[in-house]
């Protein structure tokens, strides 16, 4: 099976086209190959391009624990890099179908990758959250005896804000998975804890649904520059800072988001069929060890 990887500020995907391979992936296959020691190591696989009428192109976005995303920033502009690599698009922009809904990239000369990731919505139905139907806004949550205040969105994916004057990797490793499994969020949810550093920065620290402490997430940067501008913190224009690299964000006046950033290629090579005799053996260890 041919592989190609990418990362995006950090946070490295596996591009497997469909056509290379006539595998279904499951979910133990799908975490031997992200897993670090074990397989080739990733935040997620890209199975694509998928057949799809709705859009000119379209992807599946697999998380290390072998969940299926909704959608993600940085997964979409890996693929659109991809994309432009195999020669199947331009600069002129193109459509990406996503469980999530489908989005609008394009593949810029200087190199770097926009997407336009669509709406959010801080309805707590839609993100989806148990509970009264309402705004998510600076909300409530009790964590371990602690009072939390969060706003809760989804760009179709769901998303946790915390908004905090201190953040770093502890914080987000100790309060993330906590608040990713919480009950309220019956898919789960990413994470972020952002500080507000002016009207056109912000910094985030993020657990990611399914991947754990993550360098950079495009979904993630979304969100928490949603929750900055909804609530006031910010102007339409940030640059979101992560410990991978920065994203530049656009928030329209419809709360619809577009992100524009970096992509490396790392390189190519073929995964050999021997990894997958582990799974017969080896199931329980690896649903035990997430990467």
């Amino acid at each position: 099976m041919k592989f190609y990887k990418y990362h995006g500020l950090g946070n490295d995907y596996i591009v497997l086209d469909p056509a290379d391979t006539s595998i279904n992936l499951s979910v133990p296959q799908i975490r031997l190959i992200c897993h670090r020691n074990y397989g080739i190591g990733s935040d997620g696989i890209l199975l694509g391009p998928m057949d799809d009428q709705s859009a000119d192109f379209s992807v599946k976005i697999y998380n290390p624990d072998g969940s299926e995303a909704e959608k993600s920033g940085n997964g979409l502009r890996i693929f659109s890099r991809y994309l432009w690599d195999k020669g199947l698009v331009s600069n002129n922009p193109f459509t990406i179908s996503t469980i999530g809904g489908i989005v609008e990239s394009r593949v810029h000369k200087d190199g770097l990758i926009s997407v336009d990731m669509g709406k959010i919505s801080f309805n707590s139905r839609q993100i989806p959250m148990t509970g009264p139907d309402h705004e998510a806004l600076n909300d409530k949550i009790v964590i371990d005896g602690e009072e939390i205040t969060y706003s809760a969105a989804t760009i179709g994916n769901p998303h946790c804000v915390i908004i905090t004057d201190a953040i770093s990797p502890e914080l987000a490793k100790r309060l993330g998975p906590k608040l990713e499994t919480h009950r309220i969020f019956p898919n789960r949810t990413n994470v972020q804890f952002m500080k507000i550093m002016d009207r056109a920065n912000i910094k985030i620290e993020i657990w990611e649904r399914g991947a754990g402490y993550t360098l950079a997430s495009g979904s993630s940067s979304s969100a928490a520059a949603a929750v900055a501008f909804r609530l006031g913190f910010t102007d339409q224009d940030m640059t979101v800072h992560m410990p991978g690299g920065k994203l530049e964000i656009h928030v329209h006046k419809d709360l619809s988001i577009s992100l524009t950033g970096p992509v490396v290629r790392v390189g190519e090579g073929i995964i050999d069929p021997e990894i997958f005799r582990q799974e017969m053996y080896n199931e329980r260890f690896f649903y035990r060890h997430t990467p």
